[in-house]
C-alpha cells in the first residue's frame, strides 16, 4: 500500500528524528513568540492609530495600512521559512554520511534513491505545516483584530511554498557530495546572491537602466528564490505599498510568471541530480 512505501517510510522517520533532535518543539516556540509579539505590536498600533489619525476610519485608508503590516510580517516569516528549509536539512546527508549513521538504512531493503525522496518529502511536508502556522496565524490575527482580509493570499503563499521548497532541494543536493559546512556555505552564499541581485534589479528598474535589470535576472536563473517572493510579494501587495517604491516587501521589478515554471524545473533538476549522485556515491 502507498502508505507503507519506502519513500513515505523514510518520511515518517524524517519526522520522527526533527522531533528527536527538538527542531520542530523549537520552531513551534519561536513561531509561536513571533505571532504573540506580532499580535501584541498591531494591537497597540491599531489602537493609537485609530485614536491619533483623522481619516483613517476610512475603509480604503485603514485597508492599505493592515496590507503593510501584513506584508512586513510575512516578509519575516518568508525568511524563517528559508532559513528552516536550509537548516534542518544541510546536514541530512552529509552529517549522516561522515558520522557512519547512514549505514543504518542503505543495509536494508531500501534504494539510496528512496531514500532521499523520503527525506525530501519529509521535509517539504515540515516546511508546508511550519508556513500554514506561521503565515495563517499572521492573517488570522490581522482578521480577528482589524476584520481585514489580505487579497490573493492563496497563490502568494503556494509561491512562498514553492521557494521553501527550492532551497531545500538545493541543500538536498548539496549534501550528496559536499560537507555539512561546504553545503551551508553553498546554500547561503546562493541565496545572498539572489537576494543581492533582486535588490540590484530593482535599483536597475528605478533608474532605468536595462544592464542593472539584466544583472538581475541573471543573479534570478542563478537562484530564483528572491524572485519568487518578490513575485508572491506583488500578488499580494496593496497599491500602497506599490507606490512605496522599492522596499523588501515591494517588486517596481516584477518577475515574469514563467519564473513559477522555472523554479518547478530547478526543483525537479535539483532533485533528480541528488537522487542520480546518491546512489553513485562511496559510502
Amino acid at each position: 500500500m502507498l502508505e507503507n512505501s519506502p519513500a513515505l517510510i523514510i518520511a515518517r522517520l524524517t519526522f520522527h528524528e526533527a522531533a528527536r533532535r527538538r527542531i520542530l518543539v523549537l520552531g513551534l516556540l519561536l513561531g509561536l513568540a513571533f505571532l504573540a509579539l506580532f499580535a501584541l505590536g498591531l494591537y497597540f498600533l491599531q489602537r493609537d492609530l485609530m485614536a491619533s489619525q483623522p481619516g483613517v476610519g476610512n475603509p480604503l485608508i485603514t485597508g492599505q495600512i493592515y496590507d503593510f503590516f501584513t506584508m512586513a510580517a510575512l516578509y519575516v516569516v518568508n525568511f524563517l521559512i528559508i532559513m528552516m528549509a536550509a537548516l534542518i536539512s544541510v546536514d541530512t546527508l552529509s552529517g549522516e554520511v561522515a558520522s557512519g549513521t547512514i549505514q543504518t538504512l542503505v543495509t536494508k531493503p531500501l534504494r539510496r534513491w528512496q531514500i532521499v525522496l523520503g527525506k525530501w518529502l519529509g521535509f517539504t511536508t515540515m516546511l508546508i505545516l511550519y508556513l500554514v502556522l506561521m503565515a495563517g496565524g499572521v492573517l488570522l490575527i490581522v482578521r480577528a483584530l482589524t476584520g481585514h482580509t489580505t487579497s490573493n493570499t492563496g497563490s502568494g503563499l503556494g509561491l512562498m511554498a514553492l521557494e521553501g521548497a527550492l532551497v531545500l532541494s538545493l541543500s538536498i543536493l548539496g549534501g550528496t557530495r559536499l560537507s555539512t559546512l561546504a553545503n551551508g556555505v553553498l546554500v547561503f552564499g546562493l541565496y545572498g546572491l539572489a537576494f543581492v541581485g533582486g535588490w540590484v534589479e530593482q535599483i536597475g528598474a528605478i533608474v532605468r537602466n536595462e544592464t542593472v535589470v539584466d544583472i538581475g535576472i541573471i543573479s534570478s536563473l542563478i537562484m530564483p528564490s528572491e524572485a519568487l517572493w518578490r513575485l508572491a510579494a506583488y500578488q499580494m501587495q496593496s497599491p500602497l505599498i506599490r507606490d512605496l517604491g522599492m522596499s523588501p516587501f515591494s517588486a517596481l521589478s516584477v518577475p515574469s510568471p514563467a519564473m513559477v515554471g522555472y523554479a518547478a524545473l530547478y526543483i525537479a533538476t535539483a532533485l533528480g541530480l541528488a537522487l542520480v549522485l546518491f546512489q553513485r556515491r562511496d559510502l
